[in-house]
Order: structure tokens, then sequence, then C-alpha cells
């Protein structure tokens, strides 16, 4: 394991060691925790990501929020279809009527509210491309210790992509996110580092600065740190035999 020189951010947490360590132990070895966690994409592959595929994403994470997930894999290949493979362009040319007869197809999930959040995301990622070139480079050009102000961008300019809906379709992305999983939320609140609501902008700013503590101790991407994070607490069943 890498290390780096502790990091002066100000922040209340165990060292990565002691994590680490707790983990290891949970989980019985070294070796299967290195077997259970996996790592974000590398920048260039962020950039071979295309624009339809951002909002193909978006969109499935969208009508997953509240919803059975395995309905919505399920339907996925009906979904690209009916939505010309979430091409920005022609999804931008669809008018109202159009947007509104697709919503009602049987073919994939009947929601008008959540259809509509197609064409909004797609207009996000319009404006973006226009500045950017693509919306990939406007994220990987994103500052790599301002998580949580990405998810903001996605919550303000997107449409249903605030909670935890815009972090995990990052994370499917390959985009280096932590997550505020129900395991991590718990580190966090049961370590005392939190009160209130882990939305807060003063709870996701220790959330954040701790990952960044966390980062400089370990050489670790924010994806190893948060599934590491979530396998130091809660129910111990991933990755052990039955």
């Amino acid at each position: 394991m890498s290390k780096a020189k502790h990091s002066d951010i100000s922040v209340s947490a165990e060292a990565f060691a002691s994590l680490y360590d707790r983990v290891c132990k949970r989980k019985v070895s070294e070796a299967m925790v290195q077997e259970l966690i996996s790592k974000p994409a590398s920048d260039k592959e962020i950039l071979s990501i295309s624009d339809d595929r951002f909002l193909a994403e978006f969109t499935k994470k969208v009508f997953q929020s509240g919803f059975v997930w395995r309905v919505v894999r399920q339907k996925w290949p009906d979904f690209e279809e009916v939505f010309f493979g979430f091409d920005i362009d022609k999804i931008l040319l669809m008018p109202d009527e159009m947007l509104e007869q697709k919503a009602s197809n049987p073919a994939i999930i009947r929601n008008f509210n959540k259809v509509k959040t197609i064409r909004e995301n797609a207009l996000m990622i319009d404006d973006v491309r226009r500045q950017h070139g693509s919306f990939a480079k406007f994220v990987a050009s994103w500052p790599k210790d301002d998580v949580v102000g990405l998810w903001e961008f996605l919550k303000k300019n997107g449409a249903r992509l605030g909670g935890n809906t815009g972090p995990y379709a990052l994370r499917m992305l390959g985009i280096d996110t932590f997550l505020l999983s129900r395991d991590v939320e718990a580190y966090f609140v049961e370590h005392g580092l939190i009160t209130g609501s882990v939305r807060s902008k003063r709870s996701l700013k220790t959330i954040q600065d701790t990952f960044l503590t966390w980062q400089q101790e370990s050489g670790l991407s924010f994806q190893e740190l948060s599934q590491i994070v979530s396998y130091s607490c809660g129910d111990n069943y991933v990755g052990m035999a039955n």
C-alpha cells in the first residue's frame, strides 16, 4: 500500500491504516479485500465515453431510482431502441407530442415525468459539449478534489440527478467518485464525523475532506476508498462464505 505525507486538512477521522486493517480482519485477509474492490476508469477511458452513453446512464439511473433495478435492466434494450440509442441531436429534435407518445410505449417503463428528463438531460449535455467539446472532456477536466462539486453541477443543471442518482451514474461510467451508500453514511455517523443530514453542505465537506485525507495517506482512488469504508461496518456478507 503506497503512502503519502499526511494531509494538513483538519478532519477528525481515523487513520487509513487503522480503517484498512479492520476491513482486512472482517474479510479475513487483505487478498479478499483486494479481490472485492475495483478501480475507476483512466482519464483516457473517460475521454472515450460518447455523449449518448452519458445520457443513457443518467436515464437508467433516473428510472432505477425508487424502482426495481432488475426490471429496468430487462427493459433497457427497448429503451435504447425507443430513444434512438440516446443520440443527443435526435433527442433534442423530439417535439412534446412525440415525447409523450414514447412515454406511453409499453416496451419501456411508462412514467412520463421520468421520460421528460431524457430531453432535459440531453439539453444539459448539449450545453456542456458546446463549451467543452464533449461531456467527457468536461468531466475529465473537473477538479479531482471536488467530487461534491460535480455532484452539485449535475443536481443543478440536470433533471432528477440529485441525491445518489448522479453519483451512481458517474460510478457506473467509471468516473472516480465515492458514494454515500447506506454503509458509508453509517460509518460517518457512527464515528461522530457528521450529524444531521448527510446532504448538508457541512456534512458533504467533512465527508469529502475525509476521503481526500485517506487518499493522500493511501494513494487509492475515491472508488476504492468508498468500497473499503462500506466494508468496514454494517452487515459483513459480501465476499464471505455462507
